[in-house]
């Protein structure tokens, strides 16, 4: 089973300097009937304008995984932590027992990114922070694993939750294959470009929820490069 969710029909706020599309219930944006995906809680698209962001927030008990689309963002921590993450890097915050976080666009142009809450396995714990080039040649025409709970995923950050993100781009008529265990919950969002997953089209910026589906093939119908959650 695939549900479109068109971009043009998602929930969202205009803050003037920031621009946000909601995948699931968020904030200002209450839906009872959509509160997420599996363990997949949050999938915001943001569009930040220059020299602003998020001031310092706390969080905890969530995995938080944000890819950058264009531009870039800026984390400090009350851990310490600090980094830059640019467009194709990605970053992961286990805010665990609890920590606070500020995000800014301290770059001259437009930020975009994808912000993925996915619920933990377990609450509590040490908050960690991370941050990894994920260069997008290296992910041509193949689903690369950007984020995951899985031992096996070795290259990939760390997640403290039963989920993967991966990610790929892909030429206008090339192909990838995924093949989820029985009873996940995915969630696939192209970033830019056009796909067709099981027969059904996916433009830049829809989601598309899927379950019960053995087996995935994404061919792309334009140049397309796109985030693929899986979840319990």
């Amino acid at each position: 089973m695939i549900e479109l969710r068109p971009f043009a029909k998602l929930g969202g706020a205009d803050h003037g300097w920031l621009k946000a599309k909601h995948h699931f219930s968020f904030a200002s944006h209450y839906d009872p009937n959509n509160m997420g995906h599996g363990a997949l809680r949050v999938w915001n698209d943001d569009e930040i304008a220059p020299n602003t962001g998020f001031p310092a927030h706390p969080h905890a008990n969530m995995e938080i995984i944000t890819y950058v689309r264009e531009g870039a963002i800026t984390h400090q921590d009350s851990l310490g932590n600090e980094g830059r993450t640019e467009a194709g890097d990605v970053q992961v915050m286990s805010a665990g027992s609890g920590i606070r976080h500020s995000e800014y666009n301290l770059e001259p142009t437009q930020t975009r990114i994808f912000q993925i809450w996915i619920e933990p396995t377990q609450r509590g714990g040490q908050p960690t922070w991370g941050s990894k080039p994920f260069p997008k040649a290296d992910r041509s025409g193949k689903l690369v694993t950007i984020a995951s709970g899985f031992e096996n995923d070795t290259d990939a950050l760390p997640i403290r939750a039963d989920a993967r993100v991966l990610a790929t781009t892909l030429k206008a008529g090339e192909s990838a294959e995924y093949e989820p265990q029985t009873s996940r919950h995915l969630y696939l969002v192209p970033a830019a470009g056009a796909v067709e997953i099981n027969g059904v089209r996916v433009n830049a910026r829809d989601g598309a929820a899927i379950r019960d589906e053995a087996r995935l093939k994404i061919t792309a119908l334009e140049d397309s490069e796109l985030v693929l959650v899986d979840a319990a």
